[in-house]
């Protein structure tokens, strides 16, 4: 055979269809596992059931067919959600989100009174899980009064991403590292205190609450004891300042509930503004740089009283206020005519369901985002709060928390169905969720799961040495934290110890140690079987079992009275 003659490999007689050749090598050798990254961000890409809401139909009633579809496409180039990163590391609805400020750390709070830490950086896109759990308020988890609240609020400081503002159904806020570890607990107030300036922290339980817009140690806490409270951060035993908001309300003997609050400051420069708003349907102003003894401004009845407005935000250029209200309505304020709303449209509310339903500013504040009761994520445009685009996030379940990161370009949310989700585009987006996406698949082992080699609230590993006894989770429920049953009626079961396993047990001693056995039995029961020898045989008394006089009782008749007389009680 010449070498110019071409070397003919013969082929199975299969169709170009058929399923087997699914089964049969392309090539011959050794082939590398690489991973197609095209191929992984197209199965991200998101598969929406007809057409999204694009412009408004108003302004395309004069537009054909087709020039329809060219603004729907583009307004998925506009905004970045053609591409979506699935995340299910809760069981509950989530309540909160929050992004450090490099983009690389993402944590999410729920009503399953738990926070979740997810580090992009080491996910894979066969690997989509939190690397840990934390309950903030867990103190001993096998306690018979262990506490658990669920989770209002979390949010990473804008200026110093190490730590982040973690708020529970609870009086007591706290800051926690990025890592999960608590910094800081804030004091609570004295509950028996009328006058609220004179409480060092919350009565009661704290509903949101945020980040100082240019001082990364101070925060400020929304209560239920119509309160607000700044905070430093390194000062943990009381408030830096106090606002007692008052309300007007018939009824309400001059108290109500903060439902959200909002700081802000002019991305050009100039004074902050605190703004906030009550269950009493108020919305109030305060000056961010004091004095906080009364509101710089306030609206009555700003919402409907009695409904729960749980998402405000202030513009970038600090003018324009955005209010979501428990009344069904989107309102838009002008803080230089604090008096009535510029635009408000009709928009149905979650927040009776699950009160920290939120709504924000994009980045630039080019556009507003908030999320709906039919599962889908609106984009409004902030001027007239008309939706620009409207896009299906988890049908049929809430959308209740968004937030739009200015530095990847990245929209998050979270869902009533425990799923958050990661919007981005590949082109628009960097980092993030890209990232992940682009890696390659991991290899699935039974290791590879935290879940069942690592302890998610302690991060350890199975191969930790520990000393027993140390995790909280070691020790069963009901007993106190040095082992005793606190049920009274049950005698204390001494641990378990090398050492006591090295001691004779029972049947040692009941071979080897004489009367051992007596130590089990009753003592009434141990005399009363020698009583019939005693009187056979006795052994003390035997020497005088002959001389021993025979007892002699004295024969009482009926007819005489069997006792002495009694004395007549005086009257």
């Amino acid at each position: 055979m010449s070498d110019d003659d071409d070397i003919q490999v013969e082929g199975p007689d299969l169709a170009e269809d058929d399923p087997m050749r699914a089964f049969l090598p392309t090539s011959f050798g050794k082939k590398s596992r690489e991973a197609d990254i095209a191929a992984q961000i197209d199965r991200s890409k998101r598969t929406v059931d007809g057409p999204p809401v694009g412009k408004l139909k108003s302004q395309e009633s004069d537009s054909d067919d087709a020039s329809d579809s060219d603004d729907d496409s583009d307004d998925e180039d506009e905004y970045p959600t053609s591409h979506e990163m699935v995340i299910k590391s809760h069981d509950r609805a989530v309540t909160s989100l929050s992004l450090d400020p490099a983009g690389g750390r993402l944590i999410s709070g729920s009503i399953d009174c738990t926070v979740k830490l997810h580090d992009f950086s080491s996910l894979t896109p066969t690997t989509i899980r939190a690397f840990r759990s934390v309950d903030p308020y867990e103190t001993k988890a096998s306690a018979a009064n262990s506490e658990s609240h669920s989770i209002h609020h979390v949010q990473f400081n804008p200026l110093a991403g190490s730590v982040f503002l973690c708020i529970s159904a609870h009086p007591q806020a706290k800051i926690l590292s990025r890592d999960g570890d608590i910094i800081t607990e804030f004091v609570k107030g004295d509950m028996y205190l009328r006058d609220m300036h004179h409480t060092k922290g919350h009565v009661s339980e704290v509903t949101t609450g945020t980040w100082h817009p240019t001082d990364k140690n101070i925060c400020v806490t929304a209560g239920t004891d119509s309160t607000l409270r700044i905070w430093d951060i390194n000062n943990k035993r009381s408030q830096k300042e106090v606002l007692v908001f008052k309300s007007k309300a018939a009824g309400a003997a001059g108290r109500t509930r903060m439902t959200a609050v909002a700081w802000g400051t002019p991305a050009q420069g100039g004074n902050n503004v605190l703004v906030s708003a009550a269950l009493d349907g108020t919305l109030v102003m305060w000056s961010g740089n004091g004095p906080f003894t009364r509101p710089a401004g306030e609206i009555r009845e700003a919402h409907k009283p009695n409904t729960w407005t749980g998402g405000i935000d202030i513009s970038a250029d600090g003018r324009m206020v955005v209010t979501r209200g428990g009344d069904n309505l989107i309102k838009l304020w002008d803080m230089r005519k604090f008096k009535e709303p510029l635009v408000s449209v009709e928009h149905p509310s979650t927040s009776d369901h699950y009160p920290t339903t939120n709504i924000k500013y994009a980045p630039n504040s080019t556009s507003i985002i908030t999320g709906s009761a039919t599962g889908h994520l609106h984009i409004l445009n902030p001027g007239n709060l008309r939706p620009e685009y409207v896009t299906p996030i988890t049908p049929g379940s809430p959308v209740i928390t968004v937030d739009w990161h200015p530095k990847i370009n990245q929209i998050i949310t979270g869902s009533a169905n425990a799923e958050t989700h990661v919007l981005y585009n590949p082109t628009m987006s960097t980092r993030g969720a890209v990232d992940v996406m682009s890696r390659a698949p991991k290899r699935r082992h039974v290791d590879d799961n935290p879940e069942f080699t690592t302890d998610q609230s302690l991060g350890l590993s199975g191969e930790s040495i520990v000393t027993p006894g140390a995790l909280p989770g070691s020790k069963r429920t009901g007993v106190t934290a040095s082992g005793k049953s606190r049920d009274p009626r049950r005698p204390h079961v001494p641990q378990q110890t090398p050492f006591m396993r090295s001691q004779p047990d029972e049947k040692h001693i009941s071979q080897n140690i004489p009367l051992s056995r007596m130590l089990h039995e009753d003592p009434r029961e141990a005399l009363l079987k020698y009583a019939d020898l005693a009187k056979k045989d006795p052994v003390f008394t035997k020497a005088w079992k002959t001389t021993q006089p025979v007892t002699q009782y004295a024969d009482v008749s009926d007819e005489e009275d069997e006792g002495p007389d009694k004395k007549k009680a005086k009257r």
